[in-house]
């Protein structure tokens, strides 16, 4: 209840008071400033108190949002190492480039985006120069989450360097005859230079904590030393606002990844507009990374601001920087001296007798152009900071101009994203800024020339020296990859074998394939088991106690289940990532193993498993990432299908994935129905994604819930299970003219046809044979491989079509999917084709009534296989009619 001046309690009201006199004294104490010096110095005094009880090791909460100051003031900043003159030459000359490069490709209409580059520049530069290690040094080198929209100007450095040559430049976003530049980081189109896919955003900095993370695990796990690997994230701050930037900034504090930094460009513009226009984007960073446990550093201001602040003798400064909105100091940005005194200093009188003491150039310089981030000594500075803080992973905040010396047309104004090309009168503009050695006779609307100061000059030398004694070129990728030994043979025969009379799952069945080749001697370490929190739901407990549950702190507890034999087992070298409820952190889990062999030189087999419902629905656009990224590695839906996880309803039952998983050209997806097809698939898996000629794709395996005796594998079946479709069983004529067909079924609908088979032969008289497919997204890939070969004269058949050839009959599909899914081959099918599936929203009820309710039962399949026979005049109609009577339907 509120007190009688209507004031809340507070926790503080529970705690006892040991002296409520001295607690008195120093709240009067506090109102005595208040009123004799103002709110804003008791503000000032208090902030000063909780900071230096920080620094002392009292435990009181910390501050979430300090002044709008730069976290490291001048007088306190390092010693530059380096030759500040000759970097800003090289940043001159890349700045050209970039903005060269954009505007030649606009005559094209290829677009390209000039002004994010222009705000970061230094926010790169200053790294290339002095922190970013390149992987021909000791170690894996750093990890570099280029910006996307910053592209441009990684490309300008690497024609600086030699990596890339005019041709490339001209060839920006002309990828069709193989020698373009893709528009940003594609690892999969410019695999040497590309490491980390960054332009869909929000995935970068999400990917980099888990990345760091990643790290680290290697580490734990005795698989590389990376402790000199260090994480940096280029990001923007308009990107923050995707949920993904933000995700997982408490995973990167709890587990104290202080090999990980963010720096974010705060050029207070997103695409088309302020990013916090009536707010201050970068006070809200602050306090959202400090609330998270990271920790700060604020580089706004460039050196000129240091004289305005000596004079802010009142306060007054900083006072109005924290309370002037984002989008108005923009338009300060475009406006004229006149305009930011009246507006700016004339809101106190004590500004106003500050802006008396500063020149109209001083002003200028201030408002116009001096940010911390446009200034490498205020960059290094920062990035210096963030090394050498223990224990919590870093951001820097560092403040821009967007479009910053592309002149006035372009700093600071709300189109600047859609902007592409500048003109000459604007090139030349920004030559002479830049103090650039190119004569306007080159200089015209029509092709702006690239700039270069020749191969042995001094500005090359000394990048190249520099990047050589950070450990060689940056960004760069690199393959050594290492052929993994194929794992022993004995886990694959049990699988083969069968289960007898015992009934098995195969989600069941490939936890404990996954368990046995964790046991191999050469291979089993390298396995890399993902799960978003329901391990046991997906029978995994089992890996607990064996495998261990990764924790960079082991077990500080002791669990409640210790005395059980699969009980809750952390470890520092735990193999097992369980990642709680989230599916985007485990697929950037995924991702980072699923690239280990490029980013760390260390060949990783991941497989990640999660409810079917929660994968490519959910997180389709990291599979894209993943499939950009070069990864390997086996991704697996389980409880899967639409009418198998019962009781669950709508949001969980999966119907489409595979249809989402087959727009993925990196992806094999297949849908076994046995368990001795699954060890088939994964074993081939391996072969070709860890062997002598490995593929640069991953695989999508859908398993169920639903327990069935598996059957031993036939012989002779291992080619069809891999290619996606094979005759399972035979159907046996009661008679020489039996009507026939053939029935194709894909993961748990193998048992609705297998039933429907006999139902067939026993009351109706139709001979069936039971295909059973694997994969219809390989059959389909097949197929369409075949059509572009008769494109280029080569005559081909699809292996569905050898398949099925001669097979009697009509051809009726059927899975626990959409139509679309089997769907996917009918066009290369000589037969009659139908399909039956599970199209619509799922449904919370028993197996037979929910497969009842999509017709996909043994009596729905029984009625659509005479209506197809009665269609081609080999039934009569009426045995469709009474078939719907005897069944119910």
């Amino acid at each position: 209840m509120p007190d009688p001046v209507g004031k809340l309690p507070s926790e503080l009201d529970q705690l006892p008071d040991r002296d409520a006199e001295e607690t008195a004294e120093w709240a009067a104490s506090l109102d005595a400033v208040t009123e004799h010096a103002g709110p804003h110095r008791a503000a000032y005094l208090m902030r000063r108190t909780l900071q230096h009880a920080e620094r002392g090791g009292v435990p009181v909460p910390a501050l979430l949002e300090t002044d709008y100051v730069n976290t490291i003031p001048t007088a306190a900043e390092p010693a530059f190492d380096g030759d500040e003159a000759m970097e800003t030459r090289i940043a001159g000359w890349n700045r050209w480039n970039a903005a060269a490069m954009v505007t030649r490709g606009s005559r094209l209409g290829v677009g390209g985006h000039i002004a994010t580059f222009a705000s970061a520049a230094w926010l790169y530069e200053t790294g290339f120069n002095h922190f970013f290690r390149g992987k021909e040094g000791d170690g894996s080198g750093d990890q570099l989450y280029i910006q996307g929209h910053a592209s441009p100007g990684i490309y300008a450095r690497a024609f600086l360097d030699g990596r890339l040559t005019e041709a490339h430049l001209d060839n920006f976003r002309q990828e069709a005859g193989g020698k373009g530049l893709p528009s940003y980081p594609h690892p999969r189109r410019l695999p040497w230079l590309w490491e980390f896919p960054t332009v869909s955003m929000g995935l970068g900095p999400l990917s980099a904590i888990y990345q760091a993370r990643f790290n680290r695990y290697l580490t734990n796990r005795g698989i590389k030393d990376t402790s000199a690997s260090h994480v940096w994230a280029f990001l923007g701050d308009g990107e923050m606002d995707e949920p993904e930037s933000t995700a997982a900034l408490a995973l990167a504090a709890r587990e104290g990844l202080d090999n990980l930094t963010f720096v974010i460009n705060c050029n207070l513009q997103r695409l088309d507009g302020p990013v916090r226009a009536n707010f201050k984007i970068v006070q809200e960073l602050e306090s959202q990374f400090r609330g998270a446990g990271w920790n700060v550093v604020k580089s706004l201001w460039g050196t000129a601001w240091d004289e305005l602040f000596a004079l802010d003798t009142t306060g007054a400064l900083v006072r109005r920087l924290r309370e002037v909105p984002d989008a108005q100091f923009q338009t300060y940005a475009t406006r004229d001296v006149a305009y930011i005194r009246e507006h700016f200093f004339g809101a106190e009188p004590a500004l106003a007798e500050l802006a008396k003491l500063l020149t109209d150039a001083k002003i200028d310089e201030c408002f116009h152009s001096s940010r911390g981030g446009h200034e490498a000594r205020k960059v290094y500075a920062a990035y210096r900071a963030a090394l050498a803080h223990k224990g919590a992973p870093t951001v820097v905040l560092a403040q821009t101009v967007k479009g910053y010396t592309l002149g006035t047309g372009f700093e600071s104004r709300n189109a600047n994203h859609q902007m592409k090309k500048l003109s000459g009168d604007q090139f030349r503009t920004m030559r002479d800024l830049l103090g650039l050695p190119i004569p306007d006779s080159k200089l015209n609307d029509e092709l702006v020339p690239y700039g270069h100061p020749g191969a042995d000059s001094p500005e090359v030398r000394y990048l190249q020296e520099r990047r050589a004694e950070l450990g060689g070129p940056a960004p760069a990728r690199r393959v050594h990859a290492v052929a993994l030994p194929e794992p022993s043979e004995k886990a694959f025969q049990s699988v083969y074998k069968g289960s007898g009379k015992q009934s098995v799952a195969t989600t069941m069945a490939f936890v404990r394939l996954v368990k046995d080749l964790m046991r191999d001697k050469e291979t089993g370490r390298r396995w890399v088991p993902i799960v978003p929190d329901e391990a046991r739901t997906f029978g995994m407990e089992a890996l607990f106690p064996s495998a261990g549950i990764y924790s960079p702190l082991g077990q500080t507890y002791d669990p409640v289940d210790r005395d059980q034999i699969m009980y809750y087992k952390e470890a520092k070298d735990g193999q097992i990532l369980n990642e709680g409820i989230t599916e985007a952190g485990s697929m950037a889990d995924f991702i980072a193993a699923a690239t280990s062999y490029a980013t760390h030189g260390e060949t990783m087999i991941p497989f990640y498993i999660f409810y079917s419902m929660f994968g490519w629905q959910r997180t389709g656009d990291q599979m894209w990432q993943l499939a950009d990224q070069l990864g390997k590695g086996f991704i697996v839906g389980a409880t899967a299908g639409r009418t198998t996880l019962t009781g669950e309803g709508l949001q969980h039952a999966d119907g489409h994935s595979h249809l989402l998983a087959a727009t993925n050209p990196a992806s094999l997806n297949y849908d076994p129905a046995f368990a001795y097809e699954l060890a088939v698939i994964v074993k081939d898996g391996l072969r070709r994604m860890y062997g002598p000629d490995a593929e640069d794709v991953f695989y999508y395996l859908t398993v169920y819930n639903e327990p069935m005796p598996q059957p031993a594998m036939p012989e002779g079946v291992e080619e069809g299970i891999v290619k996606g479709l094979y005759r399972f069983k035979e159907g046996v004529p009661a008679k020489a003219d039996s009507p026939r067909l053939q029935l194709l079924a894909s993961g748990t609908a193998i048992h609705w046809v297998l039933a429907a088979q006999e139902l067939l032969a026993a009351e109706w008289g139709v001979t069936a044979d039971v295909w059973s497919a694997t994969s219809w997204g390989e059959l389909r890939r097949d197929a369409l491989e075949a059509d572009e070969a008769l494109l280029r004269g080569e005559q081909r058949t699809p292996y569905v079509t050898q398949a099925l050839d001669g097979a009697p009959g009509p051809v009726l599909a059927v899975s626990d999917w959409m139509r679309q899914v089997p769907d996917q081959i009918s066009q290369w099918v000589e037969q009659d084709y139908s399909s039956l599936g599970t199209d619509g929203f799922g449904l919370s009820d028993t197996r037979e009534a929910a497969r009842r309710h999509f017709g996909v039962d043994a009596h729905s399949i029984t009625v659509a296989a005479l209506a197809q026979l009665a269609r081609r005049g080999e039934v009569p109609a009426s045995a469709v009619k009474e078939a719907r009577e005897r069944y119910g339907l």
